[in-house]
């Protein structure tokens, strides 16, 4: 005890003079006893016992008296402990500094610090350490996640020590409070929701506690339920057919929580936008466009999100239009047997049919024709046309028809018939005489294209041949031309044709032509007095040469000369004309082919008819301009005798008028009434005169239309040019009327510049009253009545029109009776400016006669 005090005092002491404080125990030790005291070896710690949380760090200090030359520590497992990163010992002189770092629970226990002297004494001192758990949450996640319908344990991973008590809130209650009993706490601290659902998300207080030291801690976890996707699909088959720029959109509409990723796949591989394929909508639609064959199949639409994937499949079938594949073009053999095939593809398949446009016979599957030379067969897409014994009518288009219901395509094949040569004309014997040519034609048919070659006595004939025979040929057709020169040249000609397929000879007959016979049967058909048809039959034989025309021969009985009249082409009958009336006449008829006339027929005798009155004209009317009305008359029978004249008679059926006559000159076909009433209602007469007299008169009724408006009496006849230059020229006038009036009152206008210009600066004042005085005067001395006298007499003659006063009419026209001469007066009152007389107008070469003593100027 007292050693120690003297250590502890010499140790105060020695700490506060420098050079004691840098030496050891021993050196203090001497400094108090003078070298005559030694301490005994002993060590203490710092510290006797610590507590210490995990993850702390703590230093001790070891110090040992009684010169140790060592001083150690050890661990509780009685190891001795070397320095690292995390214990780390610190020694100088007589103490030892242990310093532990990041406490773990491991380090917990008894450490020993041991001091060894010289003599090898030793002497250890020990600290306890205590090392506690603080509330630790490890790794606690935020939010935790869920698939709907499973069991959740939401992970709460507290440590401490001791233990902690671990209470688990939702809502502001303990859970284990509630009533729900899918709620609870497992064993391990941790929280359990039973076939948890939607509404159980939220989030979740986790709360540790520790008792003995009053520690408490949570963490609050958000819990989130993901709903597995549920798909939708409207519509899971389509329809589309392939090459219309068809498109096609499937809809997949899915639901849950998360919201789903949709994504397509086709045969396993995914649909990415492009031209192709687009997506709309998050992908909820796919629209495949431009649809074509391979586009056709099944196509799958997938929702994926955290908590599942659901799938569903789509179909699209695309039909195909038919389209036929092969259908070429065959050659057989005239009588041997063939087959032409057509295969076509479509979806669905297409059912094959054969039909010949040529007559519109169709063959479907199983069908023969009613000769059974043709039959059909097929098979799924593809159909054979067997034909047996081929023959030239079998040649041509075959049309190949695929049809299915949504539609139908068509194609042709020709079938080429290969046939030995065929001789096209029935015409074996020709013709001719001595220096006429005559080409003799070999019209020949063959494929493929035959030879063709002249022979004569089984000599062939050269193309080159000269003198009277020559042959020229073309594709299908030899030319022989013969120019008979003597009787030898007449006879027998062969024509050969040949091809690979065979060779066939025709024998043509060159014989010698003749005239005709004589036409028989002549007669005559119609007669009048100036014309007669003649009619025969013609003749038994033509000489071997076709008629060119007959020549009809006649003339007056006591005549010898004969007239000759040819018929148009082969016509048998014949026009006469310009013939006399009442006269006897001869005729015959003889036939002319190429090598002469023929025999006269025997001479026939007729008579044509006398002269006698017309017939009556037949006539028919139109309305002409304004107050006009046109008469036609269509050519008659002047009763063989010409139309010396007309004679018209015409009244107003309205009132008793009496007939007004008109002498037409000539045969006309029109004849003019103007100056008509309107709104009337006219009969006509007309009779026709040759030198034998008059005919029946023709009657004709027409009715006047009402009066039309002025513009349509004025510019009726007049197109648009004509009023526009009516228009223009009125108003020039007006301008000339202004000019003058301005020149003779004003003396200004452009008359006036003229006139001064050219005449000087004298004016026409002074001479204008004496050039009208002058001008009055001559007029008074040409011997004509005072105007205004004349006109005092006009209207002493006027009378009104409606009382259905006659006119007077030139001297061409006697009226029935002689009334009174008035002049007509338009329906205003007004006098009409035309003459008073009805003009009629005759279209021909005539004009009516009129009397020059009854025309007024």
């Amino acid at each position: 005890m007292i050693l120690n005090l003297l250590y502890f005092l010499g140790l105060l002491i020695c700490s506060s003079q420098d050079n004691c404080a840098k030496r050891s125990n021993r050196h203090i030790l001497d400094c108090l006893l003078n070298g005559q005291l030694r301490a005994v070896l002993q060590v203490t710690i710092s510290l006797s016992k610590v507590e210490l949380s995990v993850g702390e760090s703590k230093f001790f200090t070891c110090t040992a008296i009684g010169e140790p030359v060592s001083i150690e520590w050890f661990n509780p497992q009685g190891d001795r402990i070397v320095s690292s990163q995390r214990v780390v010992l610190q020694t100088e002189s007589i103490r030892s500094r242990l310093t532990i770092y990041n406490a773990n629970v491991e380090d917990a226990g008894i450490y020993r610090c041991q001091a060894a002297n010289a003599k090898g004494q030793t002497q250890e001192a020990t600290v306890v350490l205590e090392i506690y758990q603080k509330l630790t949450f490890h790794d606690v996640k935020t939010p935790q996640e869920f698939r709907q319908g499973e069991d959740a344990e939401i992970v709460c991973n507290v440590i401490s020590s001791p233990v902690p008590i671990v209470t688990w809130i939702y809502n502001n209650r303990e859970v284990t409070a509630m009533t729900d009993d899918r709620l609870g706490v497992l064993p391990n601290g941790n929280m359990q929701i039973q076939k948890v659902g939607k509404s159980d998300e939220g989030v979740y207080r986790c709360e540790a506690r520790v008792e003995a030291r009053g520690e408490i801690d949570f963490r609050d976890i958000a819990v989130i339920v993901n709903v597995p996707p549920v798909l939708t699909v409207p519509q899971k088959s389509f329809n589309a057919t392939a090459d219309r720029q068809e498109s096609v959109s499937f809809i997949c509409t899915a639901s849950g929580s998360p919201e789903p990723a949709i994504t397509w796949y086709r045969n396993g591989r995914l649909i990415e936008e492009s031209d192709q394929y687009f997506l709309k909508g998050r992908s909820a639609e796919l629209t495949v466009r431009n649809i074509k064959q391979s586009d056709g199949g099944p196509y799958s639409c997938r929702a994926t999100n955290k908590a599942g994937t659901e799938e569903k499949e789509l179909l699209l079938k695309v039909f195909v239009q038919p389209h036929i594949t092969q259908l070429k073009n065959v050659s057989a053999v005239e009588g041997s047997q063939t087959q032409i095939s057509c295969t076509a593809e479509g979806e669905p398949v297409p059912e094959i049919s054969w039909r010949r446009p040529s007559n519109g016979q169709t063959f479907a599957d199983g069908d023969k024709s009613l000769d059974g030379r043709m039959e059909v067969r097929g098979r799924i897409g593809t159909s054979a046309l067997t034909i047996s014994g081929v023959g030239l009518s079998d040649s041509g288009w075959f049309n190949c028809e695929a049809a299915s219901r949504i539609g139908g395509h068509q194609k042709g094949m020709y079938l080429e018939i290969e046939y030995a040569p065929k001789f096209q004309s029935n015409q074996t014997i020709y013709y001719s005489w001595e220096g006429n040519p005559i080409n003799v034609s070999c019209d020949v048919i063959a494929n493929p294209l035959a030879f063709i070659e002249w022979r004569r006595n089984k000599q062939v004939l050269r193309t080159e041949s000269s003198g009277n025979i020559r042959i020229y040929s073309t594709e299908g057709r030899a030319l022989l031309e013969v120019t008979p020169m003597s009787d030898k040249d007449f006879g027998q000609y062969d024509c050969t044709a040949g091809n690979t397929i065979g060779r066939r000879s025709q024998e043509y007959i060159l014989a010698q032509a003749d005239v005709p016979s004589n036409p028989y049967a002549v007669r005559l058909s119609s007669v009048s007095q100036a014309m007669a048809t003649i009619s025969f039959t013609k003749p038994d034989s033509h000489g071997g040469v076709p008629i060119s025309y007959y020549q009809v021969d006649f003339k007056e009985s006591v005549s010898e000369d004969w007239r000759v009249v040819r018929s148009h082409g082969i016509l048998t009958m014949v026009l006469l004309t310009n013939l006399e009336p009442n006269t006897t006449y001869d005729v015959r008829v003889a036939a002319v082919n190429g090598k002469g006339r023929g025999e006269y027929s025997r001479i026939e005798s007729f008579q044509t008819l006398p002269v006698r009155e017309p017939s009556p004209p037949k006539v028919h009317g139109q309305s002409g301009r304004g107050k006009a009305f046109q008469l036609s008359i269509t050519k008659q029978d002047d009763g063989g005798a010409p139309i010396l004249e007309y004679i018209v008679k015409y009244r107003s059926k309205d009132k008793d008028d009496q007939w007004i006559k008109k002498t037409v000159i000539g045969a006309k076909d029109q004849i003019i009434l103007q100056q008509l009433q309107w709104n009337t209602e006219y009969e006509v007469e007309i009779t026709a005169l040759n030198k034998l007299g008059p005919s029946e008169p023709a009657v004709y009724q027409f009715t006047m239309p009402q009066k039309s408006d002025i513009t349509d009496t004025l510019f009726s006849g007049l197109g648009l040019g004509a009023v526009v230059g009516l228009g223009v020229a009125a108003l020039l006038l007006v301008l000339g009327l202004v000019d003058v009036s301005c020149f003779f009152l004003k003396q200004c206008g452009l008359l006036m510049c003229i006139t001064r210009r050219f005449c000087g600066k004298k004016t026409a004042t002074s001479s204008k009253s004496k050039d009208l005085e002058e001008g009055k005067a001559a007029y008074l001395k040409d011997g004509s009545k005072d105007p205004i006298v004349e006109m005092r007499a006009e209207e002493e003659r006027i009378t009104n029109p409606d009382d259905g006063s006659p006119v007077n009419e030139p001297n061409e026209t006697t009226p029935l009776t002689e009334p009174e001469k008035l002049p007509l007066k338009e329906e205003n009152g007004k006098e009409a400016l035309k003459p008073d007389a009805i003009e009629v107008k005759v279209h021909g070469d005539n004009s009516i006669q009129t009397n020059e003593g009854d025309s007024k100027a």
